[in-house]
């Protein structure tokens, strides 16, 4: 049985004639004169373009592989006794009690709402196009957003001085459009990886735009190299040359520029460097960024060997960073390789299971263990408790990478939809919001007159959320558990063998064996 699906995929927009070979996905039987939709005959045509997802700027992408082991092999343990956290009284523990709240970092002085915090949203377009929505939304529902990679550098209308940024206005518009809605809970993650480290990123956006938490990258659970978009004119391509950045094919080859103007070649590639990782380096780097004003440091890395898991926390630990987030493979992107992202790396559960044992034997010597985040590929409130529950005590949040910027995105959509309407009929925006968002009458009593202001997307994103809230605390409720701090791996049963011996959850039938026997005597 394959896990895979080689050769046709949505993201690459690519297809087989006929049923494919399990192995290689190719058709049964390839026939000649086809014109070939599948990605070895698009890739005949167009070559590396295809390795990519499509339209770049417009989508983003999730993997389609299916793991042996994902959350759906566990299931939340309810039980009709007691409660955890709140007085056992009926009329008391109802579940809108439940307290949904989280703190990160070191102190625990980053308070959260919700323990819920977005994906990078760097220097790909949908990113850009959207960061209004999604960073507005995270700023009213009292959650983090996060700036990625690479804004700096893509920024076109950035000035430098020997090489280092001086000035961003895409930087300073993503910290302002949070900004001007903060209410004291949430922030914002400033990111940055080997291009950014080398223009001054990190001395830049904490010096100058007073950023408070800066975000080292290892990585993430979609690929494995570094971060990448796609450039569609020649003076793009050529500008981000200059900056230090690799760009394929090369913008400065005659025989490409030749290409280029005839149209066999419709786009270029920026690529980011692979960051290379010492203990040394990594404490030096963590050391610098305080001593620049950050208030917190952090830590984003990918679904890399258990190894590298291993020395993610042991340097997150020795260095006491404030917040590490582990993203699993499995989870989504805006413009990785698409076949890297469904066949390297280790899958959300598995990498998880690795990080709570590593967890667990660095805590039994006193070792500092920074508040852990999740990621890759969870979307609603049952993974949020699963995730949770299996790394507790030490997963304090959860990364929504694509969920969040599918709220986003709708909310815009239908908020763009209906203000062109509205405009024909000769009504209001702040009228079709109401009707529209079943969240806006409340988001209309908060912010007065203000209302009117929020981005649509931002009201998507928000009333999301809040759909998150209810669905935790009724599951939060069942299990008896009024608060985060309460959940214990024992709130989860394994519904497969795999599952338990890979978690070492309680497999379903082994489920509360001592408590049975005693209440059976």
């Amino acid at each position: 049985m394959s896990l895979s699906r080689p050769n046709r995929s949505a993201a690459t927009l690519t297809a087989t004639r006929v049923e494919p070979a399990p192995g290689s996905g190719i058709c049964v039987t390839c026939l000649d004169g086809c014109e070939g939709p599948c990605e070895i005959g698009r890739s005949a045509l167009k070559g590396r373009e295809v390795i990519y997802p499509q339209p770049f700027g417009k989508i983003t992408a999730g993997c389609d592989k299916d793991y042996p082991v994902d959350f759906s092999h566990f299931n939340i343990q309810g039980t009709c006794v007691g409660a955890v956290g709140m007085e056992a009284d009926s009329d008391k523990a109802t579940f809108p009690c439940v307290d949904c709240a989280t703190e990160l970092g070191g102190d625990g002085g980053i308070k959260l709402d919700f323990p819920v915090f977005t994906g990078a949203v760097g220097s790909t377009d949908i990113a850009r196009i959207n960061w209004e929505h999604v960073a507005v939304g995270a700023a009213i529902s009292g959650i983090m957003v996060v700036a990625g990679e690479n804004i700096c550098g893509m920024d076109s209308n950035a000035e430098f001085k020997n090489g280092k940024i001086v000035k961003s206005p895409e930087m300073e518009r993503r910290i302002k459009a949070f900004k001007q809605w903060y209410d004291g809970k949430g922030g914002v993650i400033i990111q940055a990886n080997v291009e950014d480290t080398k223009l001054g990123v990190p001395e830049y956006a904490i010096q100058t735009l007073g950023a408070e938490i800066f975000e080292l990258k290892w990585g993430q659970g979609a690929k494995d190299i570094g971060g990448e978009v796609k450039l569609h004119t020649l003076e793009r391509a050529l500008q981000l040359k200059e900056r230090g950045y690799i760009v394929l094919p090369d913008p400065a080859n005659p025989a490409v520029l030749n290409a280029f103007k005839a149209g066999g070649i419709t786009e270029f590639e920026r690529h980011s460097r692979l960051g290379m990782v010492t203990e040394e380096g990594f404490y030096k780097e963590v050391e610098r960024l305080r001593k620049l004003g950050a208030k917190y440091v952090t830590l984003k890395t990918g679904a890399y060997r258990p190894a590298d898991l291993a020395r993610a926390i042991k340097f997150s630990s020795e260095a006491k960073i404030d917040l590490l987030t582990i993203d699993g493979a499995g989870g989504g992107t805006g413009m990785s390789p698409w076949r890297m992202m469904s066949e390297w790396g280790i899958p959300t559960v598995p990498l998880e299971c690795l990080m709570y044992e590593m967890c667990r034997k660095l805590a039994a010597k006193g070792a500092y263990i920074p508040p852990i985040a999740v990621a890759g590929g969870l979307s609603l409130e049952d993974h949020l408790f699963k995730a949770m529950a299996l790394g507790a005590p030490f997963v304090k949040a959860v990364c929504l990478g694509r969920a969040m910027l599918t709220a986003a995105m709708v909310g815009k959509t239908h908020g763009r939809l209906m203000q062109e309407k509205t405009e024909l009929e000769g009504g209001n925006k702040e009228d079709g919001f109401l009707s529209l968002f079943a969240t806006a009458a409340q988001l209309k009593e908060r912010f007065g007159k203000d209302f009117s202001r929020l981005p649509a997307g931002a009201i998507g994103l928000y009333s999301y959320i809040d759909r998150l809230r209810q669905g935790l605390q009724q599951l939060m409720a069942g299990a008896r558990k009024f608060a985060l701090k309460h959940l214990e791996r024992s709130d989860l049963v394994a519904l497969t063998r795999d599952a338990a011996d890979m978690s070492g959850i309680d497999y379903v039938m082994d489920s509360d064996k001592k408590e049975i026997e005693r209440i059976l005597g």
